[in-house]
């Protein structure tokens, strides 16, 4: 007995290209896939060649008509600038896959791999896969163009402090670097009392000014020149200005405060020591520990000066201290400082060392001082205070001296230290002696205050041997932790000196 099977499964039957004969699956156009290309070309009118704009400067790509876009190569903001390209031609197929074809990043020339679809004869879908090629050429942009032109500029912020150290500029241009405020400059002046900082547009001089008003205490004001104007369009060319000036106030300053400013901080003397300038102005009573910040708005409300200049500084010797503990507040006194011990000392000037004079004082050190160390401090006793406040001030409540900071080997400190900073890159009438001095006293108080520090980025310097942290009781130092590698992207995975994505 023989089992039946179902029926046959039907087939299709083939039929005969009508161009070459050749069989084939039924279709609409009854042709080949060979034939159907010959007779139809889907990607007529699509350009196979283009251009792209490149910036060399600034490694940008032109988005006509006028817009400079950031692009890497094979990226897809590239493949979208490219389709752009030939957007308009492609309008009449369906695109169906994009992609880059590699070749050498420095031979200016971009190739893109296209599959499209179209409907041809009688309904049939044609596929069709073919390259567009680009060549990349150079061309600047108007922001590199008025960088290069370097007196081009729309817009100019003008940073002064009328003082004669500059540690709250060192201070503010690692804040700068840091938040790379720097990067839309067209040009950075350096002149005695500051920074001239050059614009393209007002927009980017704005937002400077919102940053420093920010980060230091200080006011600004602003004008507008009118350059030209075209009278059919209304359209107005402007430079604008902004003079920005900081509170003449800087790190380790002796202020003398108005009674009225002193009263309202708590009572505290009149007489006191600035310790810190980051968005106010951080003061400290040397004889209760007694702690003030004061804003910029406050200030120029109640403005005062600095009673010395720091040349002025003396080295004293300490011959005898006593911590004092448990110190009475006043009626109606701030908060006190809890990182800083109060302390009374007796001190002699190094220079008065064959004498018996010896000055009696207050200070804020004496979780750091032990008899026997050097200080540096103001003299007040044997000076002419030249100042409104202080003039008025009852003698009885002006302290002799003043201690600042504890003295150590500056040559030695040097040359331990195994950190550095970054600069901005500006145009400088040259570095004399006495700044030089003062950036190394802004490289000392940035190992003594770890509040500042925060706000820096600190790289370790290769050039010197690291040391042990805690090999003796020397200077104040910055741990490694605290540091940043500084990198140097000049060299591929090979080792040898990588070459740029685009060259002549």
């Amino acid at each position: 007995m023989e089992y039946l099977t179902g029926p046959p499964a039907p087939t299709q039957g083939n039929i005969l290209c009508c161009q070459c004969g050749v069989p084939i699956p039924p279709n609409p156009a009854n042709m080949c896939v060979g034939c159907l290309r010959a007779q139809v070309d889907i990607t007529e009118g699509i350009p196979k060649q283009g251009t792209l704009h490149f910036c060399k400067q600034c490694e940008r790509y032109l988005q006509p008509p006028g817009t400079w876009i950031q692009c890497t190569l094979e990226s897809r903001e590239l493949l979208a600038l490219c389709l752009k390209k030939i957007k308009a031609s492609l309008s009449k197929v369906r695109l169906i896959d994009a992609g880059f074809i590699w070749t050498e990043p420095h031979s200016k020339r971009l190739k893109l791999k296209l599959t499209v679809q179209k409907e041809v004869i009688n309904g049939a879908v044609l596929q069709q896969v073919f390259v567009v090629e680009y060549i990349v050429q150079s061309q600047m942009c108007e922001d590199c163009h008025r960088i290069e032109a370097k007196d081009f500029w729309k817009a100019v912020v003008q940073v002064r402090q009328k003082t004669l150290h500059k540690k709250t500029f060192y201070y503010l241009e690692q804040l700068i670097l840091k938040h790379r405020l720097h990067q839309n400059t067209l040009r950075i002046k350096e002149i005695h009392d500051g920074l001239d900082f050059y614009y393209s547009s007002k927009q980017h001089a704005q937002k400077m000014v919102d940053f420093l008003q920010c980060t230091v205490p200080s006011r600004s004001k602003s004008s507008q020149r009118l350059i030209s104007h075209d009278i059919h369009s209304n359209v107005y060319n402007y430079k604008s200005t902004f003079s920005v000036e900081i509170v003449p106030i800087c790190k380790d300053n002796v202020v003398c405060l108005s009674p009225k400013l002193a009263q309202s901080l708590g009572n505290m003397s009149q007489i006191c020591v600035c310790i810190r300038v980051t968005s106010t102005i951080h003061l400290i009573d040397p004889s209760t520990l007694q702690i003030a910040e004061i804003d910029g708005n406050t200030y120029w409300r109640h403005p005062f000066n600095s009673l010395f200049h720091p040349k002025q500084l003396e080295e004293f010797i300490i011959m005898d201290i006593n911590r004092v503990q448990d110190k009475k507040k006043g009626a109606g006194a701030g908060a006190r400082s809890n990182k800083h011990t109060l302390a009374e000392a007796w001190v002699q000037k190094t220079s008065e060392l064959n004498t018996d004079h010896q000055y009696f004082c207050c200070t804020h050190l004496g979780h750091i001082l032990n008899p026997g160390d050097l200080v540096l401090g103001f003299d007040l006793a044997n000076c002419n205070l030249n100042d409104e406040f202080a003039n008025k001030m009852n003698p009885h409540n002006i302290p002799d001296v003043v201690l600042i900071k504890k003295s150590y080997d500056r040559t030695k400190r040097q040359r331990r230290r195994n950190w550095k900073l970054k600069e901005l890159e500006r145009d400088r009438e040259g570095m004399d002696t006495d700044d030089e001095r003062q950036y190394q006293d802004f490289l000392e108080d940035l190992e003594e205050d770890e509040a500042i520090r925060k706000n820096v980025n600190i790289y370790r310097n290769a050039d010197v041997p690291v040391e042990s942290d805690t090999d003796d009781d020397g200077p104040p130092r910055i741990s490694l932790a605290e540091m940043l590698e500084d990198l140097h992207i000049s060299q591929d995975a090979t080792g040898g000196e990588g070459a740029n994505m685009m060259t002549e």
